[in-house]
């Protein structure tokens, strides 16, 4: 697989999370398509796209989803083929309980639109789960920060630049 390592500057025509990761020295590689605004979930949307582009399989295409505990806003990474167990998440954050945040709350928090959300370079860091399956494979997929752009990088890096813990947080379907 040819590599890029994401563009540097801040100047550069990319979006927060490529920027976070070329800050961070991450190799990415960027894999924009159209989306399709009449597409009933974004993470599926990219999933289909990256198998018919790239034949990647399903479960490396990560979904980044914000959760509220009592100690305020979280994010939970997990594989698009997977639901997210807010128990789990909350044992791995710590907390009594977890709930899905308000849209509009995870849009201000990380300074991205819903189907967009990247959970590099977020506004404003916060505590961070990535599901331990991801650790499974070679390359993961993340949103790139728009609709329509995920970035492909190694699930250490992508643990290592997010500070986030590791814990089984999705359930299948």
């Amino acid at each position: 697989m040819s590599r890029r390592p994401a563009r540097r500057g801040g100047a550069s025509p990319g979006t927060p999370a490529t920027r976070a990761a070329a800050a961070a020295g991450v190799e990415v590689v960027a894999h924009p398509y159209d989306h399709d605004p009449r597409s009933a979930s974004y993470g599926e949307e990219a999933a289909d796209v990256l198998a018919d582009r790239l034949g990647v399989e399903a479960g490396r295409v990560l979904k980044t989803l914000v959760v509220r505990t009592a100690a305020g806003l979280a994010v939970a990474v997990v594989p698009v083929t997977e639901r997210l167990d807010l128990k789990a998440v909350a044992r791995a954050l710590g907390a009594p309980r977890a709930e899905m945040a308000d849209p509009a709350d995870a849009e201000r928090s990380s300074g991205y639109v819903v189907g967009g959300i990247s959970p590099l370079g977020q506004k404003r860091p916060l505590p961070t789960v990535v599901d331990e399956t991801a650790l499974g494979h070679a390359t993961v997929f993340v949103s790139g920060g728009r609709r329509g752009l995920d970035l492909e990088l190694a699930p250490a890096d992508l643990v290592r630049v997010t500070g986030a813990t590791t814990a089984r947080v999705g359930r299948p379907r």
